[in-house]
């Protein structure tokens, strides 16, 4: 079964500031974030059970190397929606708010 990867809006601007936030500190840090990001992106299309069930319908897959997570849920039968990309010094309670 193929997948469709889609990012919610909260996720999106994550994405993009934390790729701003990168790239102003080292020249192509900020390409470097994105292609891990979208290493994790391709596995989760691949196989979006793979990771273990945080929270009802929720799932969240850990970058390699950046202290960020992808968090996800199943919005319908091969959509997944990117709810976040949450940075793990935040406050663990904030990954779900205004996720659904």
């Amino acid at each position: 079964m193929t997948y469709k990867i889609e990012f919610l809006p909260r996720a999106r601007k994550e994405l993009l500031d934390a790729w701003d936030w990168y790239d102003d500190r080292w020249s192509d840090l900020g390409d470097r974030f994105m292609r891990e990001i979208e290493k994790k992106l391709q596995q989760i299309e691949k196989t979006p059970e793979r990771y273990t069930e945080r929270r009802k319908g929720f799932r969240q897959t850990k970058i390699n190397v950046f202290p960020y997570l992808i968090n996800r849920i199943q919005k319908r039968k091969k959509i997944i929606a990117i709810s976040s990309i949450f940075h793990t010094s935040r406050n663990p309670r904030k990954k779900y708010t205004g996720s659904k």
